[in-house]
């Protein structure tokens, strides 16, 4: 796949995530989008860093069957975490780690990575259906 082919497809990946792609100097397609309409404190302070309330979705070369790693990352509320493993797995997303970044913040703040190896657009289009369970969510 030339350079300007996987432009492309990162383009039309972030555009179905809703968010902001680019490729690294090694081809990594990284999509970048916040959760603005969760607010956070932590230690009594209000917070709006990209820390803390990010989504990044990845992936990277492309097999001869159009398949590639994809990964992501994504902040929940606690009460998100459920519903949105629930909908991860009735796609064939494993789900790899869920755990907090932060310590003395409210609402609680978790983290779910997942991860698949297919074309990355299914897995985009996978992802955005998932996250409808999620509070705010604008897919």
């Amino acid at each position: 796949m030339s350079w300007e082919e996987k432009k492309r497809l990162c383009r039309e990946f972030a555009r179905i995530l809703g968010g902001t792609g680019s490729l690294d100097e090694n081809g990594v397609c990284l999509v970048q989008k916040f959760r603005t309409n969760l607010h956070f404190t932590i230690l009594r302070r209000p917070t709006e860093s990209p820390l803390v309330i990010p989504q990044f979705f990845s992936f990277e070369d492309l097999d001869s069957r159009g398949r590639a790693l994809n990964l992501g990352e994504t902040v929940l509320l606690q009460e998100e975490v459920n519903p949105l493993l629930t909908e991860l797995r009735k796609r064939d997303i494993i789900v790899t780690a869920l755990h907090n970044h932060w310590l003395f913040e409210e609402p609680r703040a978790m983290y779910m990575h997942f991860e698949s190896v297919e074309n990355p657009l299914t897995f985009a289009r996978k992802i955005r259906e998932a996250f409808r369970v999620l509070e705010g969510n604008d897919s």
